[in-house]
């Protein structure tokens, strides 16, 4: 997972928005915070960032794959973190809290341990992966002599490149690039947009891809035979200027390439999937004519067959008298012509 890239460089997803400096915060505003937040962070996307010396009062909101995982803020802490869970807004809601105490900067004007950590998570009734941080102030103790001097850390730090990255929601894993994309850019769409001008901006995006393989395609068919081997300028392309695994992501490209088969298929097996389940008409098969019509016109072909039985039975009747009268004249029976 794209989450979980840097987890050993110690960068972290942090929310972007600055919260200021609070003295205080009780359970229930951070439990408030942490359920507002899950909203929030569907469309807003979290900053790879270092946490480093704090200042009292300062509050973070972070995306943490796994909330257990020790978090290296740049400060030295004397004690162990205690964790422990409080049921807040009546009982609808469970919140974790992990506290440390006791903590102080190596190499800097700290002379005591009064630096105290809070780290707060709905366990139940919200997002258990998005932390709120808290930063104030305790009692101070004696530092350890030992540790007066020793970082936790290596300095200075590295610089951070990574764009902004989508914890939540659709867009979950897909980066943020800081400038809005061209017609053959990548990057993500603007926030809000809906999910039908998504698909199709990755729809977009997929086939300049195609075309694109088609352009190399051609070229690599055809380098061989009637090229001229004269060196000219390289072709630029539009949608070459950023690498294909920048221009969506997989799971995008997966999601896009489901959507749009089954849409195929759809138009495809429409018909057949649903024509069949249509109840087979019950209609006879002359009830779109009129039965009076269809009746009289028996009864005058009936009427014409019987005439013209009767003129055949007359025919019959004068041979049959004809060929008597021939044989009583001739004395014998008339000679059939021979075919």
């Amino acid at each position: 997972m794209a989450f979980q890239q840097m987890q050993q460089e110690s960068p972290v997803l942090k929310y972007p928005e600055d919260f200021g400096l609070h003295p205080n915060v009780s359970l229930e505003n951070a439990a408030n915070m942490l359920f507002r937040a899950i909203q929030t962070s569907q469309t807003q996307p979290y900053t790879w960032t270092f946490i480093d010396k704090p200042q009292e009062g300062q509050i973070y909101l972070l995306f943490m794959p796994n909330p257990g995982q020790p978090l290296n803020d740049g400060i030295r802490w004397q004690d162990q973190e205690n964790r422990y869970t409080m049921p807040v807004q009546r009982g609808a809601r469970e919140l974790e809290v992990a506290e440390v105490k006791f903590g102080f900067i190596p190499n800097s004007q700290d002379t005591a341990a009064w630096r105290m950590r809070r780290r707060y998570r709905l366990h139940k009734g919200g997002h258990p992966q998005l932390v709120l941080i808290h930063y104030s102030r305790v009692p101070p103790i004696q530092i350890v002599p030992s540790l007066l001097n020793n970082p936790v850390r290596h300095y200075p730090l590295r610089q951070i490149t990574d764009p902004p990255i989508y914890v939540m929601g659709e867009r979950a894993g897909q980066k943020a690039f800081p400038h809005p994309a061209g017609p053959h850019q990548g990057g993500m769409p603007p926030v809000g947009m809906n999910p039908q001008a998504m698909i199709a901006q990755q729809n977009n995006n997929m086939e300049a891809l195609e075309r694109r393989r088609e352009r190399e395609r051609t070229r690599d068919g055809s380098g061989g035979v009637g090229v001229a081997q004269r060196p000219g300028p390289p072709r630029l392309d539009d949608d070459e200027s950023a690498d294909e695994s920048e221009l969506l992501s997989t799971r995008t490209l997966a999601i896009t390439r489901y959507r749009r088969n089954h849409e195929l298929m759809e138009e495809v097996f429409r018909q057949t999937a649903f024509d069949s389940k249509k109840p087979s008409s019950s209609k006879r098969i002359y009830e779109g004519f009129d039965r009076a019509e269809l009746e009289a016109t028996m009864a005058k072909l009936q009427n014409d067959v019987e005439v013209l039985q009767a003129k055949a039975a007359e025919r019959r009747a004068q041979k049959v008298a004809a060929d008597d009268v021939i044989v009583t004249a001739s004395g014998h029976a008339p000679m059939e012509l021979s075919t």
